[in-house]
């Protein structure tokens, strides 16, 4: 059974920063994010293979940064300048080597007031 355990998320006012991050029970090729506010569908924030290319949605490019330690099987999420329109909650996703089945983590909270 693969896990995806988060962490980090919370509370923070505007223009402040939080972080998260996924650690996964065994070797992944891509890792990454997804968010889903109240109402709306989830939607890709960040992705990032084991060769460290990403692909970031246009509302958080420039305040966002992916990033993966593969030695540890974790994805990073750092998340700048936070607007509240960033409120949602943040599910890790992964992808297994064989590129046929997506793992997704339990969703942690990120709330950022105005």
């Amino acid at each position: 059974q693969v896990q995806l355990v988060e962490s980090g998320g919370g509370l923070v006012q505007a223009g402040g920063s939080l972080s998260l991050s996924c650690t996964a029970s065994v070797r992944l090729t891509y890792m990454g994010w997804y968010r889903q506010a109240p109402g709306k569908q989830r939607d890709l924030v960040a992705r990032i293979n084991r060769g460290d290319s990403t692909n970031y949605a246009d509302s958080v490019k420039g305040r966002f940064t992916i990033s993966r330690d593969n030695g540890k099987n974790t994805v990073y999420l750092q998340m700048n300048s936070l607007k509240p329109e960033d409120t949602a909650v943040y599910y890790c996703v992964a992808q297994s080597l064989s590129g046929s089945t997506t793992y997704w983590g339990q969703g942690t909270q990120v709330t950022v007031s105005s």
